[in-house]
């Protein structure tokens, strides 16, 4: 392990810890701070930014975008899988009372999603930056 991927793991470990936190943070200081409903808030936007993450990191120059959504057949159906499994846990009553969760509304699981994309967005725009930084 190099020190660039060291630095890299800590500072998008730290992004994906204070995205998560400050919407839980946000969620529980704005009425319902019931703890099913924070938790599983975070434990959402948490699991959606490693998705994020995932779909990311799969070059350290080239984007997803340059690199093809569907170039990686193995990997978006992990990824998919993923999400349907985060939903059944927020969703579905049994999987609700094993990991004490809370439904979540659609505005609530939208703001989720999009905060999320923060994670992916920033290894995107780093990724953009060190091509056009080293072609310069």
């Amino acid at each position: 392990m190099g020190r660039r991927m060291g630095r890299d793991i800590a500072w998008i470990g730290l992004l994906m810890g204070v995205v998560s936190l400050a919407m839980g943070y946000w969620v529980w200081r704005t009425g319902d701070s019931a703890d099913s409903h924070w938790r599983t808030i975070v434990f959402t936007v948490l699991t959606l930014s490693q998705m994020g993450n995932a779909m990311a990191v799969r070059s350290e120059r080239e984007s997803l975008f340059q690199l093809g959504l569907f170039s990686n057949p193995a990997l978006l159906a992990s990824v998919a899988l993923t999400f349907i499994l985060q939903t059944l846990v927020v969703y579905w009553p049994p999987l609700q009372k094993i990991f004490k969760t809370a439904a979540l509304s659609g505005p609530e699981l939208l703001t989720c999603l999009a905060l999320s994309s923060i994670v992916f967005s920033a290894i995107e725009f780093q990724k953009f930056f060190q091509r056009h930084n080293k072609a310069a």
